[in-house]
């Protein structure tokens, strides 16, 4: 049986005994491997690979002794409670050998959790699952984590007290981080938070929150933003050490000049624009974004995305003038135009 993404969390947290099996798949390796983390330790429980009620099986060895699955399903061991025998990074060339064994599955024999990469609609792997009246298919999507997933996470890292605009910068984090390390976050600040009586703050996230990986691009554009002009040379040097192309430049300086237009026309104020901005600003740079967009105003943003419109063309023409430099003139007339 399919088991859809709304209904999947649910089962993850509160998984049912009795299950043949439940095939987990996706292209992003770490969610495929925390969500059958999360099935594996609510099945057999904080003790089970202790009692030996865990057993896990490459695919390469499966390839090798396709018997090692039947054995693992049937076998009883000395502790009771739930079993479960785990194939991990399987592909549809082990598709017999697993089906086999769960045809041949009997009530109190292991749960069969098997893991694999991108399975299109006509694997036969996938196919089985779904088909299987006893058995689920779980297909687990790129998308950010729900705020029913956010609040589970934060749960289980006792973090129960949380300020309305912390919760808001940790939705944020969650989009820009991937799983892994947006759950190393969540535990990080849950080891900050110990001892503290008061509910988790935006400065708090701020402080455990893992520098941004487009950090360099983004002070450039702050500083351009903020009429800081002599600051650009030696950040622009970095960047180009780097290998930023300066058209990927201009397409940022694009972006976050419309953020800040956007920003600043918003009937409810500078803030209320960001808050509605899509994709979402980075909670990091959300209150500077709308201290920019207060000092700029609305006319002196459409002045400057003319000018960074123009640059980008004039970078994708034949002309032969020196690319980044050509974005360095731009940025430093944007950094006077504040103040003009």
């Amino acid at each position: 049986m399919k088991l859809s993404p709304r209904d999947a969390p649910r089962f993850f947290a509160k998984p049912e005994t009795g299950r043949t099996g439940v095939l987990i798949f996706g292209n992003d390796a770490m969610r495929v491997a925390l969500k059958r983390q999360e099935l594996i330790a609510n099945l057999v429980g904080p003790s089970g690979e202790e009692e030996m009620r865990l057993t896990r099986i490459p695919a390469s060895d499966l390839r090798k002794d396709p018997a090692l699955l039947s054995d693992a399903v049937k076998a009883q061991g000395f502790f009771p409670g739930p079993r479960v025998a785990f194939v991990d990074e399987a592909t549809d060339t082990l598709a017999k050998t697993i089906t086999a064994a769960l045809d041949d599955w009997r009530e109190g024999d292991a749960t069969v959790i098997v893991t694999a990469g991108s399975l299109t609609p006509r694997s036969a792997l996938r196919k089985y699952f779904e088909g299987h009246k006893n058995a689920f298919a779980v297909a687990i999507y790129d998308d950010p984590p729900t705020k029913a997933e956010i609040e589970a996470e934060l749960a289980k890292a006792g973090l129960d007290r949380i300020d309305p605009e912390a919760m808001t910068d940790i939705a944020g984090l969650s989009r820009a981080l991937d799983p892994g390390d947006f759950r190393q976050t969540i535990e990080k600040l849950s080891l900050y938070m110990l001892g503290e009586a008061g509910p988790v703050t935006p400065a708090d996230v701020l402080a455990v929150a893992p520098a941004s990986t487009e950090a360099d691009t983004d002070e450039v554009l702050h500083a351009a933003a903020e009429g800081r002009a002599g600051e650009l040379g030696p950040l622009l040097t970095r960047l180009e050490a780097q290998g930023v192309q300066p058209v990927a430049l201009c397409i940022a300086a694009t972006r976050h000049f419309r953020t800040l237009f956007a920003a600043a026309s918003d009937p409810g104020g500078a803030a209320q624009g960001i808050s509605r901005v899509r994709p979402p600003v980075h909670f990091k740079s959300r209150d500077r974004m709308v201290r920019q967009a207060q000092t700029w105003g609305a006319a002196r943003l459409e002045t400057a995305l003319q000018l960074i419109v123009e640059t980008d063309l004039t970078l994708r023409s034949s002309a032969r003038a020196p690319q980044m430099a050509l974005v360095e003139r731009a940025l430093i007339r944007l950094a006077h135009m504040p103040r003009t």
